[in-house]
């Protein structure tokens, strides 16, 4: 039961990019179109995931019996780049329109400080390897859902009478502040 609170929390409650605003800059730059926000969201959960059991071994197994644990922030960029370089060479192999699609956004992901924030949220937090987990992947998660839900809005606004002054950027940011208002709704849910 605790580890379904801890995927609720990190999903609703707690989401990444709407309670905690991290990982922003994708969420405005790749919430154009709805499919590129999905191969974004996706691709956010396999970073996410792999990077946080990858930091979470190296500083249990490295970090801490050497005591460098001071060294973690660069231990985990570290990690992180390593990973988004594996993403972008599998999907330039596997799947060019989602490549071409990501564009410039799928080396962010080696600087969207969400995959950042989660690794350091599971040592902060010190969970254990199976709560890492299921919080890693359910943080990702609700990046995801913010991201994908936020490109069907503003998929929706395109088609909407929207004041001159309020269209583009405008528009969305005051829609993800609408989200985010949402989101708090949650909050009573789980601690």
């Amino acid at each position: 039961m605790d580890l379904v609170l801890l995927a609720v929390g990190a999903i609703f409650v707690n989401n990444i990019l709407l309670a905690q605003y991290l990982g922003n800059c994708p969420f405005c730059g790749v919430s154009k179109q709805l499919s590129t926000a999905a191969g974004m969201g996706v691709a956010v959960i396999f970073v996410t995931t792999l990077a946080s059991i990858f930091t979470w071994l190296v500083y249990h197994h490295l970090l801490v019996p050497l005591d460098i644990t001071y060294l973690k922030t660069l231990a985990f960029i570290l990690v992180i780049a390593a990973l988004v370089q594996l993403v972008e060479i599998f999907l330039k192999r596997h799947s060019r329109v989602l490549y071409d699609a990501l564009g410039i956004y799928l080396p962010l992901i080696t600087t969207n400080c969400a995959v950042m924030g989660i690794a350091l949220l599971n040592i902060k937090h010190e969970l254990g390897f199976g709560s890492m987990l299921v919080f890693a992947i359910a943080s990702a998660a609700g990046f995801a859902l913010a991201i994908i839900l936020f490109a069907g809005l503003r998929e929706r606004l395109l088609l909407a009478p929207v004041p001159v002054a309020m269209r583009g950027t405008a528009i969305a940011l005051v829609t993800a502040g609408v989200m985010s208002l949402a989101f708090l709704g949650f909050a009573g849910m789980v601690q």
